[in-house]
């Protein structure tokens, strides 16, 4: 590899690890003869940095140079920093040879706004449009989305891209304006409107075509910085349940704000990235996608902020002991969904299993219960009835609160209920 061209990847890869938004899942596209690889849901080879995330895209941007000058990127147009840009073949190049190395399974491709959202949009529609037609590559490809492009230039990356997305960034219009002054949530939804209709158009034209080609068939995801602005888990949340209304919209990812611009007196002064209020945001948005959780039972007037020791479906559970305790032997699907220590998973499991018997808690156990949190809110042939109401709410939750004496209360508990299987 020629030594300018590392030296441009080393800068911009190391520019865009600040966006989260990239995914390598939701797509079937296989390889077939005369084409080079595959993006089949189950053939994405991932590797794994030291801190746990899941890397199996070349991650870069098409250029660091920017015109705007947002409050908490690092890439904003008033600092310091050294600006590079690949040319549309260079990245091209990099993107197969890295492939052929098995290095990656794809592209996730970002870039900072040079001239125009459309000229931005249009050097990297050359990219990815080389790769597919040029070079024949049939790889995962993640496309962000410049906001403020035009309908057409977007139309035609869905063409070539498994997802598009568009970063709302700042989840208030009026903080937004605040720390980005050249933006504004218009120019962001504008786009995503555009890859909704072409995703519902591409569904029409293949139910009377088979053979017509698919429109970012991994849909399309958003990023919000947590933690930069003023608006609460509250906020945050009931915007992400909007945003999943469209039926395009796959991933909404939460990012903690980093502190990249400290002399920028318009954030606030933090020393780390408020990462656990991330988790548990992750954890709510799980809830309303897969655990039929409505955003205001997640988060309301009372309770605007998700609580950082307690998991919010377990804080619901808390919050709620009447719906408790549920008969896992005769309580439908939904009502199980919502025990704390049940997942997905093991809900179905149990729904199928007990039409063949009644279940215990051995039973529960090998179908991937988490008894030792279940057990105060379910009832169920041979388990004890020391329940939520038994044990009361505020018992329940400094026992099952994130905190180094858990663990000892835990085995105490058990020992008194004499329940030992449940430690």
């Amino acid at each position: 590899m020629k030594e300018n061209i590392l030296h441009k990847l080393t800068v911009l890869a190391e520019s865009a690890k600040y966006d989260i938004s990239c995914s390598s899942s939701g797509t079937t596209r296989k390889n077939q003869p005369g084409t080079l690889g595959n993006a089949s849901g189950w053939g994405i080879c991932h590797s794994f940095t030291e801190d746990g995330r899941c890397v199996s895209l070349l991650k870069i941007m098409l250029t660091n140079f920017c015109l705007y000058d947002c409050a908490y990127c690092i890439n904003r147009r008033s600092n310091d920093v050294e600006r590079v840009a690949l040319t549309p073949g260079e990245l091209v190049e990099l993107t197969i040879e890295f492939y052929r190395r098995n290095y990656i399974e794809g592209l996730f491709l970002s870039s900072g706004v040079i001239k125009s959202p459309d000229h931005t949009m249009e050097k990297m529609l050359r990219v990815v449009k080389s790769l597919r037609q040029d070079h024949h590559f049939n790889g995962y490809i993640h496309l962000k989305t410049i906001p403020g492009a035009s309908r057409e230039l977007v139309l035609q990356a869905g063409q070539y891209a498994d997802r598009l997305s568009v970063n709302i960034e700042i989840p208030g219009e009026q903080e937004l304006k605040r720390l980005a002054p050249e933006k504004d949530h218009q120019s962001v939804y504008r786009p995503m409107h555009f890859i909704q209709q072409g995703m519902v158009q591409s569904l029409e034209e293949r139910r009377k075509f088979r053979s017509a080609p698919r429109f970012a068939p991994a849909g399309q995801s958003t990023q919000m910085i947590v933690g930069a602005s003023g608006e609460n888990d509250r906020d945050i949340l009931m915007l992400s349940s909007s945003l999943y209304q469209r039926q395009s919209m796959k991933r909404v990812y939460y990012s903690g704000y980093i502190p990249v611009n400290t002399y920028d007196k318009r954030l606030p002064a933090i020393k780390a990235p408020e990462l656990k209020r991330e988790n548990r945001l992750y954890q709510a948005d799980w809830l309303m996608r897969f655990y039929q959780f409505g955003v205001r039972e997640i988060v309301d007037e009372q309770h605007p902020y998700l609580d950082l020791d307690m998991d919010p479906k377990l804080a619901w559970a808390i919050r709620h002991p009447e719906f408790f305790p549920v008969d896992v032997n005769r309580a439908d699907y939904a009502a199980i969904l919502r025990v704390p220590g049940i997942g997905v998973k093991s809900a179905k499991m149990i729904v199928s299993a007990r039409r063949h018997g009644r279940l215990n808690s051995d039973g529960l156990k090998k179908i991937g219960v988490v008894l030792k949190r279940a057990r105060y809110f379910i009832t169920c042939h041979e388990l004890p009835l020391h329940t939520i109401h038994e044990a009361t709410p505020e018992y329940v939750a400094n026992v099952l609160r994130d905190k180094p004496a858990v663990a000892k209360e835990e085995r105490q508990l058990a020992f008194s209920f004499g329940d030992g299987a449940a430690g």
